[in-house]
């Protein structure tokens, strides 16, 4: 199903954007899922303002959000990303992933006066609201989409004091034909046409059960719920170290297909012994 990009700096409105499009095309009786960049950095047990200064955390969020992403596009469901999608190259990424589904997408960039998203920041309650020094970071990093590229059509720029123009937008992702995909998109084949979906997911379950209990302080044995009480010692366990094996993982199955119901099991012995 088609997918919205949401791109804009911090406090510039992507998320009542999102709202916006959520209400009119559940009232046109289409199934909308929203992905949010906030929910995400919850799940994981990150601090907003400590993702966007540590690399290696905002690695991992943009990872949640593809994935999440891939998982949705094969839905019948039309799936919103309420994200900063800041980076030129993760659009391009996300482009890529519509193409290989193919699904049909369009980016929605909310532009701001600078000084108008500083004032919204300060006026954020504490707890939402970003650093000043993160605030102009993300500022001067922010790589604007443009409409010439091909990965951002069709492209749709709206300010505070504008509405969306949702008859377009919604012809755009409904009435257009997906630009059709190319061997570089291509998965391969599969022995089960749910086994990525499976595998994505409960690797990711189980990295962010271990990276929460981390930031909880907690060291040493933990048990793994939901998975038959698997149990693993977290102690030498880094972000990066984590991350790092788990795309391992993943890549080692593309090719050496388990059972799904083997992949928790599997998993775990595969971090323990490469965490000693």
């Amino acid at each position: 199903m088609p997918l919205i990009i949401l791109t804009g700096i911090p406090c510039s409105g992507k998320t009542t954007r999102a709202e916006e499009l959520r209400k009119y095309f559940e009232e046109q009786g289409r199934d909308v899922i929203i992905i949010s960049e906030q929910n995400e950095i919850a799940k994981a047990g990150f601090e907003k303002n400590n993702v966007y200064s540590e690399a290696a955390k905002e690695k991992h969020i943009r990872g949640c959000l593809k994935s999440e992403v891939v998982r949705l596009l094969s839905l019948r469901k039309l799936v919103i990303l309420d994200a900063l999608n800041y980076i030129k190259g993760f659009r391009y990424e996300l482009y890529c992933a519509s193409k290989a589904n193919k699904c049909t997408q369009c980016t929605i960039h909310t532009e701001i006066n600078r000084e108008e998203a500083r004032k919204r920041n300060k006026d954020r309650a504490e707890g939402e609201k970003h650093n000043d020094d993160v605030l102009e970071a993300l500022i001067m990093r922010y790589e604007d989409p443009e409409a010439k590229n091909r990965w951002d059509q069709p492209y749709f720029l709206v300010f505070p004091e504008q509405n969306l123009d949702f008859e377009a937008i919604s012809s755009c992702l409904f009435e257009n034909k997906p630009p059709p995909p190319n061997q570089s998109t291509q998965n391969p084949p599969l022995s089960s046409t749910n086994f990525l979906y499976e595998l994505d997911k409960i690797t990711k379950d189980i990295t962010d059960i271990i990276m929460q209990r981390k930031n909880m302080g907690i060291e040493g044995e933990i048990i793994i719920p939901g998975y038959k009480d698997l149990s693993i010692d977290i102690s030498n366990v880094n972000l990066t170290k984590l991350m790092l094996l788990r795309r391992q993982y993943i890549t080692y199955c593309k090719s050496h297909t388990p059972e799904i119901s083997q992949i928790p099991n599997l998993f775990l012995h595969y971090l323990k012994t490469s965490l000693k």
